[in-house]
Parts: C-alpha cells; sequence; structure tokens
C-alpha cells in the first residue's frame, strides 16, 4: 500500500467540522481550556497528532486559488522567477515577470497571510500541549514538531520580505508572534527573526524523535534539514554541515525512481512531502506537476529553457528533457518539457530530499577549505545520477560554483533552488536561451522582495505607512 493514515476517523471527522465551521481554516484560535477543542486535542496524543495532520494538510490544501494554493505555491513562485524554467501566460504568469510584490497584491497577500495563519496555529498548539497533562515525552515531540513549524513559516516570511540575512541584519522584517496572536506587533529587525528561528529550531532538535506516522510530519531529521537551509542562508558553514549530514541518517539514494515521476512518499530520497489521496487532493493545484506534466490534462504551462537542458549528459538519469510538441525552432520557448514530475490527483509532493542535504554538506565543507571531503561528496552525487560522469578536480571557488550548478539540476522545480541561492548568495539572476520574457535581476534587486501587504499596514498600528519605501 502507498501510505497510510494513523489518525482516528473519530477526530478526523471532528477535525473537519471544526474546519468547516471557520471558513476552511484548520482550527482557527481553538480555545485552550473550557471548550470541545481544549478537551478533544489536548486530551491524548491522538488528538493532538490530529490537530497536526490538520495543521500539515494546510501545506497543499486550496488556501485561495491555484496559484496561491500552499507551501508548494510559494516554491513554484520562487522556481518561475529564475532562468532555468520558463512559464507560459497561466497560473504564475506574473511571478514569472516579476510582476507580483505590490502591496495589494494576491502574491504579497497570499503569502503573507499563509504563512501567519500557519504560525498561529503552531503558537496555539505549543500553548496547548505546554498547558496539558500528556506525558513529557508527548509533550517534547509534538512541541517540537510546532516549534519547527513555527521557525519553518518564519524562515519563509523572512526570504519573501526582505533582502537576505547577510545583507543587512539590521533591517525591519517581521512582526513576532510566539502566543496565539492578539493585537498587532512592531516589525522586528532580520537579526532578530532569526534568532527566532535558529532557536525554535535547536529547542526542536533536542526534543524531537527519530519516529513519527509517516514522512508528513516532522521528526529530527526534517528540523536538521530544515536548519541546514537556515544555516546555508545565514552562512553559518559548520552549522550548516553538522545540520545537513544529521538530517541524512535513514535516507538514500535512488536513481532508478527518478524516472518514476516524483509522486511517491515512500520514495527512499524523500526527508519531507506533503501526501495525497483521491478523496483528499489539490485536484489541479498541485504545483510543480500540474505545470510541468504535458503528458495528461493538467495546465501544461511550464517549459525548459533549452541552455539549462544542455547542462546535462544523455547518461544523466535526470535527464527527463523532450521535445514534445515536435517543434523545429529551439528558440521557441515551448521547445523544451520536463517529465520530472507525473501528475495524478493522489501525486505526492515533495518537501525536501537526501540529494539537497548532501549539496548542502558539500558547499559547507567547501567554504570552510574543506575541499578533498566536499568534492567526493558532490562527486558521489554525480556517479549516482550519471555512471559516465568524471570528476572535474575542481577545488576553491569553482568547486562551490560545480556545486551551486549541482543543486539546480538536481532541485529544479521543487523549491525554487536557483532563486534561492542568488538571494541568500547576493547574486543577480540573467535570463538567457529560449526564455518568453527577458530580463535581468541585479544583486539584492528590490524585485526579490515582497512589500508589506496594505491590509497588514491598515490593520496593524505598529507598521508604520512608509514601511514599503524602500522596499
Amino acid at each position: 500500500m502507498k501510505k497510510s493514515i494513523l489518525i482516528s476517523n473519530t477526530l478526523l471527522f471532528f477535525l473537519l467540522i471544526l474546519t468547516n465551521s471557520c471558513n476552511e481554516e484548520i482550527l482557527d484560535e481553538p480555545k485552550p481550556t473550557s471548550s470541545v477543542t481544549g478537551e478533544v486535542v489536548y486530551n491524548s496524543r491522538e488528538g493532538v497528532d490530529a490537530y497536526l495532520s490538520g495543521i500539515l494538510r494546510r501545506f497543499r490544501r486550496q488556501f485561495e486559488r491555484t496559484d496561491a494554493g500552499g507551501l508548494y505555491s510559494i516554491y513554484f513562485a520562487r522556481t518561475v522567477k529564475g532562468n532555468d524554467l520558463i512559464q507560459k501566460p497561466t497560473w504564475f504568469l506574473y511571478d514569472y515577470a516579476h510582476q507580483n510584490r505590490s502591496a495589494t497584491y494576491r502574491r504579497v497577500n497570499f503569502t503573507w497571510n499563509y504563512c501567519f495563519n500557519l504560525i498561529s496555529n503552531a503558537n496555539t498548539l505549543i500553548k496547548g500541549v505546554n498547558e496539558s497533562d500528556l506525558s513529557e515525552k508527548d509533550k517534547n515531540e509534538t512541541s517540537a514538531q510546532a516549534l519547527a513549524l513555527r521557525a519553518f513559516y518564519y524562515f519563509q516570511l523572512a526570504m519573501e520580505f526582505q533582502h537576505t540575512y547577510n545583507h543587512d541584519s539590521s533591517l525591519p522584517s517581521l512582526p513576532i508572534y510566539t502566543e496565539p496572536a492578539s493585537g498587532g506587533k512592531p516589525l522586528s529587525t532580520l537579526k532578530e527573526v532569526y534568532e527566532l528561528i535558529v532557536e525554535d529550531l535547536t529547542k526542536a532538535r533536542d526534543i524531537s524523535s527519530d519516529s513519527r506516522i509517516d514522512k508528513s510530519f516532522i521528526n529530527k531529521s526534517v528540523i536538521n534539514g530544515i536548519l541546514a537551509r537556515v544555516y546555508l542562508v545565514m552562512g553559518n558553514w559548520s552549522g550548516a554541515e553538522t545540520a545537513a549530514k544529521a538530517a541524512q541518517e535513514g535516507y538514500s539514494l535512488s536513481p532508478s525512481t527518478y524516472k518514476n515521476g516524483f509522486d511517491d512518499l515512500s520514495n527512499s530520497e524523500w526527508l519531507w512531502g506533503m501526501p495525497q489521496f483521491s478523496d483528499q487532493t489539490a485536484y489541479y493545484w498541485s504545483a510543480p506537476s500540474t505545470f510541468t506534466d504535458h503528458n495528461v490534462g493538467s495546465y501544461k504551462g511550464t517549459f525548459v529553457n533549452s541552455e539549462f537542458v544542455k547542462m546535462f549528459s544523455k547518461t544523466d538519469v535526470r535527464n527527463q528533457f523532450k521535445n514534445i510538441y515536435g517543434l523545429k525552432d529551439e528558440d521557441d520557448y515551448r521547445y523544451y518539457v520536463t517529465d520530472k514530475f507525473k501528475f495524478k490527483f493522489d501525486s505526492d509532493i515533495v518537501i525536501m530530499r537526501l540529494p539537497e542535504m548532501l549539496l548542502i554538506e558539500a558547499e559547507a565543507k567547501a567554504r570552510q577549505g574543506k575541499d578533498v571531503e566536499s568534492a567526493k561528496i558532490l562527486f558521489d552525487l554525480q556517479k549516482n545520477r550519471d555512471p559516465e560522469a568524471k570528476a572535474s578536480g575542481n577545488s576553491g571557488n569553482q568547486l562551490i560554483e560545480e556545486i551551486l550548478v549541482e543543486r539546480r539540476k538536481e532541485l529544479y522545480a521543487e523549491m525554487g533552488v536557483e532563486w534561492f541561492d542568488a538571494k541568500r548568495l547576493q547574486r543577480g539572476i540573467k535570463r538567457t536561451g529560449n526564455h518568453r520574457v527577458m530580463l535581468e535581476l541585479t544583486p539584492n534587486d528590490k524585485r526579490f522582495i515582497l512589500k508589506i501587504p496594505q491590509k497588514e499596514i491598515d490593520a496593524n498600528k505598529n507598521i508604520d505607512e512608509s514601511v514599503n519605501a524602500n522596499r
């Protein structure tokens, strides 16, 4: 069997009733005492796991519309902002053109509201668990997941709504909420936000468990994986190396599965993912598969830059590119598509995989001068993907650049890796090849940043109207 849910039907039914009564939100602001929510959710481990399941379902559930649906739509918006993929005039077209960052636009409002919605649910869970009579073990294991969720979504917000950490960590960033929200908070600095993120993740790692219900839940490996990403952005290379190495334990590379469509949570390379079922699905909203798979009746909206295709050897298992429409002109933006992702209503959606952790470890080692160790990790992955691969012999900056290219080749369309790396390293993005919209972003370009939503400014008296002046 592909996967299973170990939450009782009674609790799921109860949670669905609460969900539907709150305009499709997952237990928005549940009362910790004297209400049925507190009694059912925090009275047992099963209840807390059901609550967590509801929160995690929001990763892929339809929040607003196709390009504003869940975590996957944040990642895919980042993906199409780069040079490697091309988006036709359909959903995500404004992200592709970098025209979706103003204070009243849907991308801005969705990213802010969605992430803070998940943060609010995490805060409610943390408070409820800490005040419950659960065993210490159950408190630790569930609190760890809630802390990791809060950190994860603050990390997404920090990446979107301000320059990168090492550009200027004193810049105003986000309001910090560590309790169920009651009134607006002022903007904290980027440094303060990252301090919260690291504090939450390190505490979560220390009290977490290796076990979990399934790969949609968060365990110690996932927490280390998130921490590795955060340290990568902060330039904490030793921390990134240690966290990425720890995240790898228990997972293995499986190149043969690269041809199976990236649709199965049980894949030995997947650390974390979003499961889908035929009766619990995002339907046509679930990017990337619904846009990149041109073999079925999906949106068929995403194409591949011809110059990116040339980076892959013919014997590389990741070379899943085809001229499916029989076009004659390679300059036509529709010339190449990819079969990396398979679209079905029950296709699972990847969040984190082992190769990313290997490449984070390799980059972190290289930036600490451990070139021999770094090059071995890189080549082992390259050889796993391409039996004809040859070691480059690179060292120093050339080795780092090779690792960054390998990240693009391995992780394209999964988490916006090209945009992520350009932003954290304060580099630009210059489109080349057969793009439909040509543009160039300079290092620390304002187009890397979303403005604070006007609705938030209007509602929160602690945020000044001038906050977007320099964004």
